[in-house]
């Protein structure tokens, strides 16, 4: 998901919970479970969104290098050393 996207994506929530709050009676009131309910509807799609567009983005991910190869490696041990039992050779 791009930065356009999740910004429409909080734009959409924030305008239908303005609209559920204004149209809708029940959404004008409090829940046991989730308490004041235009704070979840409007409230916290605001705030993010706003968070989105006034905070500047980590760059921290774009700067760090990345690994091109292999991560780590198994030690392989010889065929024939390994199955075979340790004797003493003279």
């Amino acid at each position: 998901m791009t930065h356009r996207d999740l910004e429409a994506c909080l734009r959409q929530l924030v305008f239908l919970g303005a609209l559920a709050v204004l149209l809708i009676p029940a959404a004008r009131d409090s829940s046991a479970l989730l308490g004041w309910l235009p704070l979840w509807l409007v409230g916290m799609p605001l705030a993010a969104w706003l968070s989105l567009l006034r905070l500047p983005r980590p760059e921290l991910a774009l700067a760090l290098p990345r690994r091109r190869g292999v991560q780590a490696r198994r030690w392989r041990a010889r065929r024939g050393a390994a199955s075979q039992p340790n004797v003493k050779r003279a």
